[in-house]
């Protein structure tokens, strides 16, 4: 089966708590751009990630989540100073925190900075035409004109709420580099 192939560039989660903490009481995310996952949007707002070394500009995912997370690659982990464990999203358990900036307050979250595990969202169908389900682990060959790699340790994801499509991060993307829209085919599981 071919599948879309996303990048994730780096992004953060916010809590409602923390949202406004940062933006102001009663604030809510104004959409800018609607995502690929179904009720997923890009918001306009921009958060400052404040590690050791060094601090990047963040864009705001909606809609707000139970935690705050900050996905990163692990080239942006390094600019900001922060060890980034990789991890599927929303397991953020014994992570690394940071700062956050916005422009009404600041959030020092004590865990949170992940490098998301590249994954395959799959609709119910989708997974079982293939005969996959949930968390299990297959490989992505991605075809690029000069640099063709398969992905290995690809973590599927099935739900109702999902369009099927998988993620890898900018580090991983720029590897590939690629040209257009970009698609994979799962070639083990």
């Amino acid at each position: 089966m071919e599948v879309l192939v996303e990048t994730s560039a780096r992004h953060i989660h916010l809590t409602q708590e923390h949202l406004e903490i940062l933006f102001g009481a009663g604030h809510e995310l104004t959409v800018k751009k609607m995502l690929s996952q179904p009720g997923q949007f890009a918001a306009e707002e921009k958060v400052e990630v404040v590690g050791p070394k060094g601090s990047l500009k963040m864009s705001v995912l909606g809609p707000v989540r139970k935690a705050t997370q900050v996905e990163v690659s692990l080239t942006d982990a390094r600019t900001l100073g922060i060890k980034a464990l990789i991890r599927e999203s929303g397991d953020i358990a014994g992570t690394n925190g940071c700062k956050l900036i916005g422009p009404c307050g600041e959030v020092e979250i004590s865990e949170g900075v992940i490098a998301a595990k590249r994954h395959l969202h799959m609709t119910p169908e989708d997974a079982e035409a293939c005969g996959l389900k949930d968390k299990d682990t297959i490989a992505l060959k991605i075809n690029s004109p000069e640099r063709s790699l398969i992905f290995g340790d690809v973590v599927v994801r099935v739900s109702p709420s999902y369009a099927t499509a998988a993620h890898i991060d900018t580090d991983e993307s720029n590897a590939l580099a690629p040209e257009g829209t970009v698609y994979g085919t799962i070639v083990e599981f």
